[in-house]
């Protein structure tokens, strides 16, 4: 259990000096409902490193947590592992008390430092491949550009077989145990899923060839910048990372809509009926109930999306627009979908999907379906049928 001023020993020589925050609800979009964890991690070796650092207001919490086991004035090396200012909002005061003789990051992490900065740090950049003796231990650096920043990197301990690993593997996460296997595995599933899905997905085709590298290193313990620590499990969720990282379409089609006056909500309903009567498992999210990156995290493993909104004004319910937005950011590959919707005496907006989803290159497979006012049985029967027919589209689509 953590204690709120005390380092945390996660190997002989190596500490957790972190932060947790448990009062985060919303990190770029994306609803953080369990809080998350800022980890920065103390080497003792005979050049002390800080590995990170945590957001500058969880500054004190850092800083007594090193007080704890050393004087922070001891510290010799800084390596910052990503330039984001979750992981370097307190680094210029770390740098200030610390007074170490050495600061460590990627060329482009120098670069980044000093646009948030703008104090003139002297940053030494390191190349990927490059170690870095601590005097009796040392550290190796692997470039992870793109994961999920140009200036990420990994550093690994090769002493302790321990990989920090910033922004892989992690997951926002506010919890009193400090290891993954402590935590009920279905959080960390899900917690684990969702960052990828909100965070990672976007880069996956370096997150496959990152995971590929990592992979050949002999890892005891994978330490990520946010969330718990890996000492057991290492290989699965890696393979968890490769399988998402693949974005395979699988027979689980997410209905995503809103709805003013009920109407699109009932053809919801039709279409998702059509989908189970062809035995696929279907996820249906009312906008208004589910937050856009809960949607992103189902979407993640499904291989259809259905889009449904009245039309307000001329437009798309303001709800669907926002997440076909988020949607497009994200880059989800390998999905077949189609738009649907009520309407009163206009009904543009299932075009206006339409036309979003081909923009996100999802293979839209049927023309949009609207329905005009408050369905009828023969609009019911049309919506199934809708589903049918899309359900047999994706079961084609997985067969070929």
């Amino acid at each position: 259990m953590i204690d709120s001023t005390n380092a945390e020993k996660i190997t002989e020589r190596v500490y957790w000096v972190g932060a947790l925050d448990w009062a985060l609800r919303d990190f770029h979009g994306y609803a953080t409902l369990r809080g998350t964890s800022y980890n920065a991690f103390l080497i003792l070796a005979e050049k002390v490193t800080l590995v990170d650092t945590v957001h500058a207001s969880f500054r004190d919490e850092m800083f007594s947590r090193i007080a704890s086991i050393i004087d922070p004035a001891s510290i010799d090396y800084i390596i910052s592992n990503h330039s984001e200012l979750d992981h370097t909002g307190c680094l210029p005061e770390a740098i200030e008390r610390v007074r170490p003789e050495k600061v460590f990051s990627s060329q482009k992490g120098r670069s980044a430092i000093e646009a948030h900065f703008h104090n003139g740090f002297d940053i030494t950049a390191v190349e990927d491949g490059q170690t870095l003796s601590l005097g009796d231990m040392q550290v190796r650096f692997m470039e992870t550009r793109m994961l999920h920043w140009p200036d990420s990197m990994f550093t690994y301990l090769e002493d302790e077989r321990l990989l920090f690993s910033q922004d892989g593997f992690g997951m926002h996460l506010a919890h009193n145990e400090r290891y993954a296997d402590a935590i009920d595995s279905t959080i960390i599933k899900y917690e684990t899923k969702k960052y990828y899905a909100n965070i990672l997905l976007p880069f996956s085709p370096t997150v496959t060839r990152i995971v590929d590298k990592a992979g050949g290193l002999d890892i005891d313990i994978l330490a990520p910048d946010h969330g718990p620590i890996w000492r057991k499990d290492i290989d699965k969720v890696m393979g968890w990372y490769q399988t998402w990282a693949a974005q395979k379409p699988t027979n689980k089609v997410v209905i995503v809509y809103d709805t003013m006056w009920g109407s699109t909500q009932e053809m919801a309903g039709a279409i998702e009926e059509g989908l189970r009567a062809e035995g696929l498992h279907v996820r249906s999210m009312r906008l208004r109930e589910h937050h856009r990156s809960d949607v992103a995290t189902e979407i993640l493993d499904a291989g259809a999306v259905l889009v449904g909104s009245p039309t307000l004004n001329n437009n798309m319910f303001p709800t669907v627009a926002d997440i076909l937005c988020y949607m497009k950011g994200l880059k989800r590959k390998n999905l077949i979908g189609a738009a649907f919707g009520s309407f009163g005496w206009s009904g543009e907006a299932p075009k206006q999907i339409t036309e979003a989803l081909t923009a996100m290159n999802v293979d839209v497979v049927s023309p949009p379906l609207n329905i005009e006012y408050v369905p009828d049985a023969e609009s019911r029967a049309k919506c199934i049928e809708f589903g049918v027919a899309i359900g047999r589209q994706l079961k084609e689509k997985l067969q070929a």
